[in-house]
């Protein structure tokens, strides 16, 4: 639900998209720290926020790294 988020932060398509490993963080809501596969040997770490359910908001891209590898740790940012 996010991939056109970051596709759009970061000015283009991405062929390959796929969660690999996430953790978790409780805060009013839940972040989502999540390592995506974009193709080739490059990674992304994004931080996706889903709010409470009863404030009925989608699910938002909060930030994201870039230029990550399969080995790299997924760490809280």
């Amino acid at each position: 639900k996010v991939k056109p988020q970051v596709e759009e932060k970061e000015g283009k398509t991405f062929d390959v998209f796929s969660a690999v490993e996430f953790k978790t963080q409780v805060v009013a809501g839940i972040n989502y720290f999540i390592k995506v596969h974009v193709g080739n040997d490059e990674f992304m770490h994004l931080r996706v926020f889903r709010s409470l359910p009863h404030e009925n908001k989608p699910l938002a891209l909060h930030s994201y790294q870039s230029s990550k590898t399969k080995h790299d740790e997924l760490a809280f940012f």
